[in-house]
């Protein structure tokens, strides 16, 4: 049931991840059989678990499935692409990830090229901002 007005300001709604809290969160976690399937099938867990969570903001959404997607036993890169995919999901395509250091070139690239959709990456010192690009900006 969307509400046709937000139609034209879609694109522009903002997700931000703090990676450094999503790490810690899952260094402490205790883990369930269906949470190491999450982990290892991040995007199954995202589908069944995202159901349970009609009423919360997309924000709210989006905090409670990083936590089950980011790992500590995955790169950086990987973690940072599962973000992206679940901001795009929630059809939020501008992010901001505030990061405990700056990526490198190399890392940035392996983003760029893990990731299924054609993004623009800025890095701004420990800041990360991602802008998912419509698909036909893709060559």
């Amino acid at each position: 049931m969307a509400d046709s007005r937000l139609a034209p300001d879609v694109r522009s709604e903002k997700a931000s991840f703090d990676y450094m809290e999503y790490l810690s969160a899952s260094c402490k976690k205790q883990w369930s059989f269906l949470d190491a399937i999450y982990g290892v099938l991040p995007f199954f867990g995202m589908v069944l678990r995202s159901r349970t969570t009609q009423e919360k903001s997309k924000q709210d959404k989006l905090n409670a499935l990083a936590l089950q997607v980011v790992s500590t036993q995955v790169s950086d890169e990987i973690n940072i692409v599962r973000l992206i995919e679940l901001a795009q999901q929630q059809s939020m395509y501008s992010i901001d990830i505030h990061l405990p250091y700056s990526l490198t070139e190399e890392q940035l690239s392996a983003i760029e090229k893990e990731c299924r959709h054609p993004l623009k990456l800025t890095q701004n010192d420990e800041h990360l901002a991602v802008e998912i690009l419509q698909q036909s900006s893709k060559h």
